[in-house]
């Protein structure tokens, strides 16, 4: 794929804590992806892998220990002033908890046009049409704007974020497990939204979730983390149907499948033990404490991660 094809090229990423007493937490551990225009990348994994905090320093909420981010060629890490401005008029996030990410004290049609007014896009009512627009977009209603958050259930207010996010004409949204802390009812709406707002706008995403099943539903191409680094990429097809990586195996295996006769014949994977503490991991290979596969080599050498067939990127020894 060409090179002007990626909106978003993330060359060995870090982010470290320094937690002091000598203890540096490696949340995101040397992450190397691309996003091509137009696609949605799913980021994968078990709570506290790091997944979020790439998401968030990737958009420079948090500065990045190591490694570059290009968004449209340009290194996000590197932007400042007006540069950096822009830069957020054409990346934009929408935020995990629906219930902490709206200020509470802000009327809905208040917290949509902040955007609009910062970047000076719209005045009067212009900006007014603007937000009842957006509301509208998103399923809500344009009398919805004088309301405040508290009024609203949790989908609704996820709507809400997603207005706020596309107030000003983004061309990249980092979605940050924005259906988690929903009722499972709402959650294939507020998908199926992502997916209509993408089709009409056409927009990227990198959506970061921890249930494999809905980012199957959504995505174009799938990265799994463990531990602050990435084990496999694929097509969301290829992940699926030949998953290489053992931590993919077993992700997927839990996924249950509506046919009973095929359900009764899958082998669960289960991992024994726990997940090791990101201040302490494992040598070599991450996962090898976990693994079922594992071997003397895993615990010498970290795996390279190296594409293995076309588009399908791995980091184990066992390939």
């Amino acid at each position: 794929m060409a090179e002007q094809d990626n909106i978003l090229e993330v060359n060995n990423l870090q982010k470290h804590f320094n937690l002091g007493e000598k203890k540096i937490l490696k949340a995101v551990d040397g992450l190397t992806f691309n996003i091509k225009r137009g696609e949605t990348f799913g980021l994968v994994g078990e709570s506290g892998c790091g997944k979020s905090t790439a998401g968030r320093t990737i958009i420079r909420l948090y500065e990045s220990t190591g490694g570059e981010v290009l968004f449209n060629g340009k290194n996000v890490h590197k932007l400042e002033g007006g540069d950096r401005q822009q830069l957020y008029r054409k990346m934009q996030m929408v935020f995990q908890d629906p219930y902490a990410s709206l200020n509470p004290r802000m009327t809905v049609g208040k917290i949509i046009a902040e955007g609009i007014e910062i970047h000076g896009l719209y005045t009067g009512k212009q900006k007014r049409d603007r937000v009842h627009e957006l509301l509208s977009d998103v399923g809500l209603n344009a009398e919805h704007a004088n309301r405040f958050p508290h009024e609203f259930s949790g989908g609704q207010r996820q709507r809400i974020g997603i207005a706020r996010a596309l107030a000003i004409e983004p061309e990249f949204i980092i979605a940050d497990e924005p259906i988690s802390a929903l009722d499972v009812s709402v959650q294939a709406q507020v998908v199926n939204l992502f997916k209509k707002l993408q089709k009409e706008r056409g927009l990227t995403y990198l959506f970061i979730a921890h249930d494999l099943a809905m980012v199957k539903h959504i995505s174009d191409r799938i990265g799994v983390m463990y531990l602050g680094k990435l084990v496999e990429v694929a097509t969301s097809e290829k992940l699926n149907a030949k998953p290489l990586h053992p931590y993919t195996q077993s992700l997927l295996s839990a996924i249950p499948i509506p046919d009973p006769k095929v359900q009764k014949s899958r082998e669960r994977i289960v991992l024994q033990g726990e997940i090791p503490s990101p201040l302490n991991p494992p040598s070599g290979c991450p996962f090898r404490t976990r693994c079922p596969h594992a071997m003397d080599q895993c615990a010498a050498v970290m795996p390279e991660f190296r594409e293995v067939e076309p588009g399908h990127f791995v980091a184990c020894h066992l390939l």
